[in-house]
């Protein structure tokens, strides 16, 4: 299944920001779940795997740009996507200050990197 790319300025922007929020509310919602299952330090590596599948999934199947270094600006507007709203709805909504560990700096450091990633592979690897 190829993605179409989106036709104006508009419909990317929407584009961008609809899956960035899908992508942090999926993980978001994995956190409550694993909440009762797994033991609290080690909730961010437990839904890590899940969000990075999620994430492949999504960029190789409905994120579609015409040039690879579109990829480089959704990777930022997802990062400050993910940095904001684990701000907003985690560290101040549920009052965890002391949310930021290595399996969050990670996440965040991934968040950037998977898009980048596949746009290259995209436009280098696989049109060859």
């Amino acid at each position: 299944m190829n993605a179409k790319i989106p036709q104006t300025k508009k419909a990317l922007f929407l584009n961008t920001i609809f899956w960035g929020f899908v992508l942090w509310f999926f993980g978001y919602i994995l956190g409550f779940i694993f909440f009762a299952l797994v033991p609290k330090d080690l909730l961010g590596w437990a839904i890590m795997p899940f969000g990075i599948a999620v994430t492949l999934w999504v960029l190789f199947n409905k994120i579609a740009r015409k040039e690879s270094k579109c990829y480089f600006g959704l990777a930022i507007f997802w990062t400050l996507i993910a940095v904001a709203f684990d701000y907003l709805f985690i560290v101040k909504l549920l009052k965890s200050p002391n949310y930021y560990k290595l399996d969050v700096y990670i996440y965040y450091l991934l968040t950037f990197l998977l898009p980048i990633t596949v746009g290259w592979y995209k436009f280098h690897y696989k049109a060859k």
